[in-house]
């Protein structure tokens, strides 16, 4: 009898997750603080290429921070799961990747309200990959992959089922 290996290739894996804050000015600042609580890590602080007379955003005016996470992803993603009781609109999800918002921080199991930050919001993306991706992202010799390589809505709703017990509606 024959048993049926599965193609390490086809495995698909999470690459990164990345924490965001839109905000100017003393919200920006405190949206850093709140970054820099829950990951440990130094947030990247964003600039504005185009100018927008009704938001008051002018370039190279700070925008949002951000912090991308590549270690520890199960624990952080389980938790910001959490606040959403393990639950996820299927409009969330595009390929490769799905997003969700977290309105306010204290909703975190373990985290507790800061007076110097208050109440604040963030985004979660969840990027997900295959091996072989870096092909299509390096500089040099850079090589085209098939449209198989791209993960599917389905194929995202199945993985997180089966790793993260998350509902889709």
């Amino acid at each position: 009898m024959k048993i049926k290996k599965t193609n390490p290739m086809r495995e698909i894996k999470i690459e990164k997750i990345v924490l965001n804050i839109g905000a100017t000015g003393e919200n920006l600042e405190k949206g850093v603080k709140l970054l820099k609580l829950l990951t440990g890590k130094k947030p990247a602080k964003r600039k504005s290429k185009k100018r927008i007379p009704s938001l008051d955003v002018r370039p190279g005016l700070e925008v949002g921070a951000v912090v991308t996470l590549r270690k520890n992803m199960d624990e952080v993603l389980k938790r910001m799961l959490n606040t959403n009781d393990n639950t996820l609109n299927k409009k969330q999800i595009s390929e490769n990747n799905f997003s969700f918002g977290i309105k306010e921080y204290i909703e975190i199991p373990g985290m507790e309200y800061q007076r110097d930050i208050g109440i604040m919001g963030f985004d979660v993306t969840v990027v997900f990959q295959r091996m072989g991706r870096r092909v299509k992202l390096k500089k040099m010799k850079k090589g085209k992959i098939p449209k198989k390589q791209i993960i599917t809505k389905e194929e995202i709703i199945k993985f997180m089922e089966d790793n993260f017990q998350t509902k889709f509606t």
